[in-house]
Parts: structure tokens; C-alpha cells; sequence
């Protein structure tokens, strides 16, 4: 089983989403197969296999609302500057909040990212590439 400290060791090597894989590949071998992310307060849940988990939320976090509009384009183009290392971690949550996103399952069995709105309806799911 791992533990929050090697869960907080992994996310504090994330500067920006250029370096998500490389995050992905860490907790993948700690033994998670499930993250979900919420967005409006950061709270990071990892699952394993047998339904164990721990929770993690950043230091520092504003409560961000949640755009009750759902907008995918929004999205897609936080996610591809994101994905280039432009934008922090917080500034992509801040974008993700205002395309509608209430929050993302990382599912790394499928090795796949889908990003929910308050509804539950599913804006955009991408694979993560390896690192």
C-alpha cells in the first residue's frame, strides 16, 4: 500500500502538465489505479485495487466555483497549453473551473483522463502518454 508521503513526494515534482506522465508513472508503481481530482478545492483522492485510499489537498488553494456552463473547447485549449508547460497547475485548475469541469478521474489502468462537469457528463477524455 503507499502512503501520503509517497503520494505528496510524486505531486511535488509537478511543475507543469509537461510533467504529468512522468507523475503518472511514479503512482502507478506505488500501486494507485484510480485518482480522481476536485477542482473547486483541489482535493486529490488515490484508489488501489482493493478500494483503499488516501486524500491529499494542496497548501495553498482558493476555493474556485465551478462555471455551471460546460464548455469542452474551453477546455481542450486549457489542456493543450497546459500540456506545453505555459500554464502552472493552478492556473490550469483555474481554467478548468471555468470551462464547467467539476472534476477529473485519471483512471491508470486504461491509462486515461476524463474530465467530468457537474453533471457527471464527460467533456473530454484523453490517453497519457508515457513517460
Amino acid at each position: 500500500m503507499f502512503s501520503i508521503e509517497e503520494i505528496k513526494a510524486a505531486e511535488s515534482k509537478i511543475k507543469t502538465g509537461a510533467d504529468f506522465p512522468q507523475f503518472i508513472k511514479e503512482i502507478k508503481a506505488l500501486g494507485v489505479v484510480r485518482n480522481d481530482v476536485y477542482v473547486a478545492n483541489g482535493l486529490s483522492v488515490y484508489f488501489n485495487s482493493d478500494d483503499y485510499s488516501v486524500q491529499a489537498s494542496p497548501d495553498e488553494y482558493p476555493e474556485l466555483v465551478i462555471n455551471s456552463e460546460s464548455s469542452a473547447e474551453k477546455l481542450e485549449h486549457a489542456l493543450k497549453i497546459h500540456q506545453r508547460g505555459e500554464t502552472d497547475y493552478f492556473t490550469f485548475c483555474k481554467q478548468a473551473a471555468d470551462a464547467g469541469v467539476e472534476k477529473w478521474v485519471i483512471d491508470l489502468n486504461s491509462m486515461t483522463c476524463s474530465y467530468l462537469d457537474t453533471k457527471q457528463t464527460e467533456l473530454v477524455k484523453e490517453g497519457i502518454p508515457s513517460a
